[in-house]
């Protein structure tokens, strides 16, 4: 798996919850190891789908629409 094959997606934004990125689900710490210890990335990637349907349940906007600035 190669750098590319990264799961974020450049929105970076967090919950203040769970520390999890609307964006892609990866907490910051989980995005430093990401890129510092490879056989981390597996378990990382099977988390995210249940961060994100979490969050989105909670009634935030995840994926690439998190990084939209919304109108309150």
């Amino acid at each position: 798996m190669n750098h590319n094959d990264r799961p974020c997606i450049d929105v970076c934004r967090y919950d203040d919850d769970t520390d999890w990125c609307f964006g892609c689900g990866m907490t910051k710490r989980e995005k430093k190891a990401w890129k510092r210890v490879p056989a981390y990335r597996e378990a990382i990637r099977a988390a995210l789908p249940l961060r994100l349907e979490a969050l989105s349940v909670e009634g935030h906007v995840t994926g690439p629409g998190a990084g939209k600035k919304h109108r309150e």
